[in-house]
């Protein structure tokens, strides 16, 4: 029989006090259960808003491309588009430059829809840049995207 250890208290004090990781992952899922809420009455997820404003900035692009831009894989990425594709939001269209290849686009009705929620976005980001201290808002995008750019963050 084996006896249990358990870790000391001081080990979750130094994690929680020092993970960037922790703290991300923290954050990023309260503003995310915050921005469902809020797009519900839209139909839309925060991540599906995300995915769809990417688009819009990337215009028409292959998944590999839209997969890194947003850092994530692709089989989680194809997973999510499936399901915009159903709703008519998102289509695969051909590669103007490469007719066999196909790239992924916003549709008439998607680029509506990203209209739609984006008055939500701005309402709702803008009171969450009300409740945080003068520029922190601004500072903490700003070291999240130095941190995503870090070379031994890349994939």
């Amino acid at each position: 029989m084996s006896q249990s250890t358990t870790a000391p208290d001081s080990v979750a004090r130094e994690v929680r006090d020092a993970c960037l990781c922790l703290a991300a992952q923290r954050a990023s899922r309260r503003l995310a259960r915050h921005f469902d809420r809020a797009f519900q009455p839209v139909g839309l997820t925060s991540w599906q808003f995300s995915l769809m404003v990417a688009l819009v900035g990337l215009g028409a692009t292959r998944i590999g491309q839209l997969a890194e831009f947003l850092a994530m894989d692709r089989t989680t990425l194809t997973a999510a588009l499936k399901v915009l594709t159903r709703q008519g939001l998102v289509a695969a269209v051909a590669d103007a430059k490469d007719g066999r290849a196909r790239q992924i686009a916003l549709t008439e009705a998607g680029s509506d829809k990203v209209l739609a929620a984006v008055e939500i976005w701005r309402r709702e980001h803008g009171a969450i840049e009300v409740q945080m201290a003068d520029g922190h808002a601004r500072q903490l995008r700003d070291l999240l995207t130095e941190l995503a750019m870090l070379p031994a963050m890349k994939d």
